[in-house]
């Protein structure tokens, strides 16, 4: 955290609007992956803070991130963002924004920022190329709509944590870990990390539904970064996301935003390939069912295959794809399975009813923890790939 983003996040966002006091047994689970916790209050600093270059103003960024928390159920975290706002004395229309949420906006610019994070937040199967385009055409420079995307897909990913770790805190203290889950985490533990860019092949592919578990490419709808162009800072965090980052449009777009794409890679390195707690593999599965339940077919397939690579099956895969509300090979995957659906449609609904079902089947609470965040994370990434850009299937033949 730099000096000039002390206003924006002086203390831990998630464990203050959650409620999660220290020496709670919720916060001691939460700090179990307390680079998850450092990465996500990053991601907020980078986005929100005053020296942010670029044409979307801090005053513009916190009263969109107060709407979509208005908008999902979440009142404390919009209060946040309004709170934030209060001192920047913001234009008229931006203050209207958030003193009048779903009011007419006169302002072109601000209607057509304000119509983009609403239908992305909302909705993001029903977004479009249009839909995007509609940004540089309003005045938004490709940065600054990269921005945008990222802090509306952020914010859906901070709500679920707030909402996630609330009803973790409801449900209360499990005690010990289960014997197995104890076992498992350790053995976990003991393995080493290999990347999913260098796992084994899967092997015939799934296709269900407009769904499959084969490789897919994904084409953006705006100007990619120039690896040969790139600066030192763009350099660094496209060693830091992905060993392919260079030949992926999804990270060159995304790298007009470098410190923004290093917090968000941190975050999704550190809930995605973390030691110990839940598989890799049930990780895999939560990812897998938000992405069926948003419609965003390139998640879904990358995450297919991962669990295939990982769990030498595919089973709960088609299953997923199929009717992901009832998928599930035994008790632990159904849980999984219900508590991401239902923390991906109603967030602010979400309790400890949809976590006792986890804690029933074994789970310890880390392992719910690792559950939450990595159905929180793909709210996120699916808002990206569905609205930034489109997947490319191979061609026939």
């Amino acid at each position: 955290m730099t000096a000039t983003d002390t206003s924006i996040a002086a203390h831990d966002t998630i464990d203050h609007i959650a409620g999660l006091a220290p020496g709670g047994a919720a916060h001691a689970v939460r700090h179990q992956r307390d680079k998850v916790a450092t990465a996500t209050q990053g991601c907020e600093d980078a986005l929100f803070g005053p020296g942010l270059p670029g044409g979307l103003s801090q005053a513009e960024r916190l009263a969109v991130a107060h709407d979509i928390a208005h908008a999902s159920g979440l009142p404390a975290l919009a209060e946040h963002y309004r709170a934030a706002l209060q001192p920047l004395h913001a234009a008229p229309a931006v203050q209207a924004l958030v003193d009048a949420p779903g009011a007419a906006i006169a302002d072109a610019r601000l209607q057509a920022i304000v119509h983009f994070a609403r239908t992305l937040a909302a909705h993001p199967a029903e977004s479009d190329q249009a839909a995007l385009l509609a940004l540089p055409a309003a005045g938004l420079s490709v940065p600054d709509t990269v921005l945008l995307a990222q802090l509306i897909g952020f914010v859906t990913y901070q709500l679920r944590v707030v909402a996630g770790v609330a009803a973790l805190a409801q449900l209360g203290d499990a005690g010990a870990a289960a014997p197995a889950a104890a076992a498992a985490a350790q053995a976990a533990d003991a393995a080493p990390f290999v990347h999913p860019a260098n796992l084994p092949a899967p092997g015939e592919p799934l296709r269900v539904n407009g769904y499959t578990s084969e490789t897919l490419g994904w084409k953006a709808w705006l100007p990619v970064l120039d690896p040969a162009a790139a600066t030192p800072e763009q350099n660094a965090v496209l060693d830091l996301s992905h060993p392919k980052a260079r030949t992926s449009d999804f990270y060159l777009l995304l790298a007009h935003q470098p410190r923004v794409l290093s917090e968000r890679s941190q975050a999704f390195n550190a809930i995605m390939y973390a030691p110990g707690g839940l598989s890799r593999a049930e990780r895999e599965v939560a990812s897998t069912v938000v992405s069926r339940v948003n419609g965003c077919v390139y998640c879904a397939s990358v995450h297919a295959q991962r669990f295939e690579q990982l769990a030498k099956r595919n089973d709960v895969m088609a299953q997923i794809f199929t009717e992901p509300d009832t998928a599930g090979a035994n008790a632990r995957e159904r849980a999984i399975v219900q508590a991401s659906a239902a923390l991906t449609r109603t967030p602010g609904a979400f309790g400890a009813q949809h976590l006792q079902p986890l804690r029933d089947a074994g789970l310890s609470d880390l392992e719910i923890l690792d559950a939450l965040h990595a159905a929180a994370l793909f709210a996120w990434a699916n808002r990206l790939m569905l609205n930034l850009g489109e997947a490319v299937f191979p061609q026939a033949g």
